[in-house]
C-alpha cells in the first residue's frame, strides 16, 4: 500500500492532535480531491472536516492550486494550510 506523510498546521494540527502523521492511500494512483474526506474517515467528529473545507494544500513543499489534477502516488509529504489571518 502505498503511504504519504501528512503535516498539519494551525486548526488542522488542533483537530488531530497531531503535526504530522503517516497516512496509507486506499488506492494509488489517490487523487488529492479525495485526501480531505479520507483523512477525516481517520479522524470522526473532531472539526478536521471545517478546517479542511477551506484550506489549501501542498505537495511535497509545492502548492497546489488544483487539486483535482494531482495524484499521489506515495512518498509525498502533503501539508494542510489552513487559512491565516492576522494584521
Amino acid at each position: 500500500m502505498a503511504e504519504v506523510t501528512v503535516l498539519y498546521f494551525a486548526g488542522a494540527s488542533t483537530a488531530t492532535g497531531r503535526h504530522e502523521e503517516t497516512v496509507t492511500l486506499p488506492t494509488a494512483p489517490f487523487p488529492l480531491s479525495s485526501l480531505a474526506s479520507h483523512l477525516n474517515s481517520l479522524h470522526p467528529g473532531t472539526g478536521l472536516d471545517e478546517v479542511l473545507a477551506t484550506s489549501r494544500w501542498s505537495v511535497d513543499a509545492v502548492m497546489v492550486d488544483e487539486p483535482t489534477t494531482c495524484h499521489l502516488k506515495g512518498g509525498e509529504e502533503v501539508a494542510v494550510i489552513p487559512p491565516v489571518s492576522g494584521g
